[in-house]
This record gives C-alpha cells, sequence and structure tokens, in this order.
C-alpha cells in the first residue's frame, strides 16, 4: 500500500471519467490531470468498447500516453463503465503502483441480473470481474455528501482526505467533475 502524500503541494492525480450516446459502439474516455490547487495540468483522450472488456487496458494505455511520473493517484468515475464494461482496479494497481480511487455516488444492490439480461449467452465472466471488484467503502465529504469507493493501494481514511481536497461543493470531486465535461464535449466532435 502506497500513502498519498497529502501534504505536498504539488500534489496531482489523473481522474477519468466516460460518455457515450445510444447506439455508439465505443465510449470517450477523458483524462484530466489536476493539481491539489485545482490547476489543469494536462488532458489525455481515450475509448472503449460499449459493452467490452477493454476498460482496464484503455485507461492503462491514456496513463501511459501521459508520459509523466508525477502522478500520484487516479481517480475514476466508476469502475463500471461503458454498459458493463468493467474495469480491473487490482490490474490497475499492479502496473501503476499508485492508489486507484473508484468513485460512485449512490448506493446500489448488485447488478448481477441486469449483467445476466445483457449477456445471457456470456455473464459469467462478467460477474466474475464484478465480485472481484469487492464492495465499496462510504465515506462522507466535508461538504455533506456521501461517496462509495472502490479503493485499491490507499487507505480509506487517505482516500476520504483526498476526495474532501479536490471537492469544492457537492458530491463530485473537481478532477472527475472536469474530466465529465470532457467526455460529454468531446461527443459533438
Amino acid at each position: 500500500m502506497n500513502h498519498i502524500h497529502l501534504e505536498k503541494k504539488g500534489l496531482r492525480g489523473l481522474a477519468i471519467a466516460e460518455s457515450f450516446r445510444q447506439g455508439d459502439k465505443t465510449s470517450r474516455l477523458a483524462g484530466v490531470v489536476m493539481r491539489r490547487d485545482l490547476i489543469i495540468d494536462g488532458f489525455v483522450l481515450g475509448q472503449c468498447a460499449i459493452a467490452g472488456d477493454d476498460a482496464t487496458e484503455a485507461i492503462l494505455k491514456m496513463y501511459s500516453k501521459l508520459e509523466r511520473d508525477d502522478i500520484s493517484f487516479i481517480l475514476i468515475s466508476g469502475l463500471i463503465i461503458s454498459m458493463y464494461n468493467i474495469v480491473d482496479i487490482k490490474k490497475l494497481w499492479n502496473e501503476t503502483k499508485m492508489p486507484i480511487i473508484g468513485v460512485t455516488y449512490e448506493e446500489s444492490q448488485g447488478i448481477e441480473e441486469a449483467i445476466k439480461r445483457h449477456f445471457p449467452t456470456s455473464y459469467e465472466s462478467k460477474i466474475e470481474k464484478y465480485y472481484k471488484l469487492g464492495t465499496r467503502t462510504q465515506v462522507s465529504l466535508s461538504t455533506g455528501h456521501k461517496l462509495y469507493l472502490r479503493i485499491e493501494g490507499c487507505s480509506a481514511q487517505e482516500a476520504e482526505k483526498l476526495l474532501d481536497l479536490f471537492t469544492l461543493q457537492g458530491s463530485i470531486p473537481e478532477p472527475l467533475r472536469v474530466a465529465q465535461l470532457l467526455a460529454r464535449t468531446t461527443m459533438s466532435l
């Protein structure tokens, strides 16, 4: 487990979010590098297949494209993206050796039945990947909002403090908010 050096003024993270339209074959991924002082320090774009199994590799490719050694953590807006393209948080941690935090905003009861409906002949591998994600940890931000996290490479307390630093208002940390805006904007290109 790594420690996130929250005291560092130059602390930087990569935040990744996605966007797609009904009927698309691929989803747009947008990455934003943001410093602790909320200055944007870089962008990266990628894509993954709708209902595919390539989200983890797409994120690794985006990280690699940045060619930076000053990124200290990765935030991802959900680990089940693009119609059940499941991100392997442990693989991301093993390959990058930095804390990975999957952020969601609502409680849920699980998605096994939805996976079975969407993939009636091939759901077993998707459900196995889903179970590998483990349970989510609830944290409370100083804004009064709750987040539900899957974390690899740091403690829940560190993740909570980190997300507090990066959340100005509401429940969405600024790097993820900007990444979501960028992903949506690229849809019109």
